[in-house]
């Protein structure tokens, strides 16, 4: 009886302790890691949200750029911070990709992560300068077929989302594209337009003025619906690769073992921000589709990405410059 009493005592002081983290928080401004520089997606959207976010929390929201490492050393700065509510980090799709791309990390994903909830997503879009002999998919896939390794695609670098878009393609596709990585996604945009290479996976925002010129041609726009930004241009999936679907999505997540008192304010406080169709405007005009979750629809965003990142890198031995 005196240990049921001791239990029950117990139990009683965690609860408590949860209710009283949950009505004081936030007591002090919320800092908000983004592990890239400066105008990055991850920072565009960081600054393009936390106004209203932290209009709806109540509190202050503080961005901080730290960056390295293709966003390992930001991530594992939030993994390694106390599991309050008030360090919280930012990321990309990234945070799937990565444990593949660099297999020494000293965290693991999503074990060492409490997903608070989706962001914004940016679909990126198949190009061809206009010189290519194909006017969409199918033409493509016909054409690299006919001379494998002879068509070639630029990306923003080895490891990036454009080069892991392309790589998806190829897989599905079952092509053979020569990958011609750039330090950054503008020079190799640069060299697609003027025909130096023939493809590209850019994110959306990035190459709409080169579409709407007529400079390069869109054949296809890479996630699970047509984008409105073009929406006379199908996806990957219409034009025949029906398991295809790549987006830069970005999202919100805490430490290991953060309260879900804290995780629920945190996450109803963001997807408020995210409602706001002022919000929403801000993120379409660059690219962006807000993406109002759950904590649980993150974390099986990321649990499903994983494995199927980390088979690609495998089976394509895709390697870091």
């Amino acid at each position: 009886m005196k240990n049921l009493f001791c239990s029950l005592c117990a139990l009683v002081m965690v609860v408590a302790t949860s209710l009283t983290h949950a009505q004081s928080f936030p007591a002090k401004p919320v800092r908000l890691v983004v592990p890239y520089p400066p105008g990055g997606t991850a920072d565009i959207v960081a600054r393009l949200v936390t106004d209203e976010w932290a209009r709806q929390l109540g509190q202050a929201i503080v961005v901080e750029n730290r960056s390295g490492a293709g966003g390992n050393i930001g991530v594992e700065a939030v993994i390694r911070s106390r599991a309050d509510g008030y360090t919280i980090g930012l990321q990309t799709v990234s945070l799937a990709i990565n444990p593949a791309l660099y297999p020494k990390l000293n965290f693991e994903i999503p074990r060492d992560v409490t997903p608070i909830g989706m962001v914004a997503a940016s679909q990126h879009v198949l190009v061809a300068h206009p010189d290519v002999g194909a006017a969409d998919v199918p033409q493509l896939i016909e054409l690299a077929n006919k001379s494998p390794g002879t068509l070639t695609y630029a990306s923003a670098g080895a490891g990036s989302t454009s080069h892991m878009a392309a790589e998806l393609f190829k897989a599905q596709a079952r092509v053979n594209i020569l990958h011609i990585p750039y330090r950054g996604s503008a020079p190799g945009l640069v060299d697609n337009v003027s025909g130096v290479v023939d493809l590209s996976f850019p994110v959306l925002s990035t190459a709409l003025g080169q579409i709407q010129t007529g400079n390069l041609r869109a054949l296809a726009v890479t996630g699970a619906s047509r984008s409105p930004l073009l929406p006379s241009v199908p996806t990957i999936q219409e034009s025949g690769l029906a398991q295809y679907d790549f987006s830069t999505w970005t999202m919100v997540f805490a430490p290991a073992d953060v309260p879900g008192d804290i995780v629920r304010i945190l996450n109803e406080s963001l997807n408020a921000a995210l409602r706001s169709t002022e919000v929403q405007t801000r993120l379409l005009e660059q690219g962006f589709e807000a993406s109002p979750s759950t904590p649980s629809a993150a974390l099986e965003r990321v649990e499903s990405e994983v494995p199927v990142w980390a088979e690609l890198v495998k089976n394509y031995n895709i390697k870091l410059d």
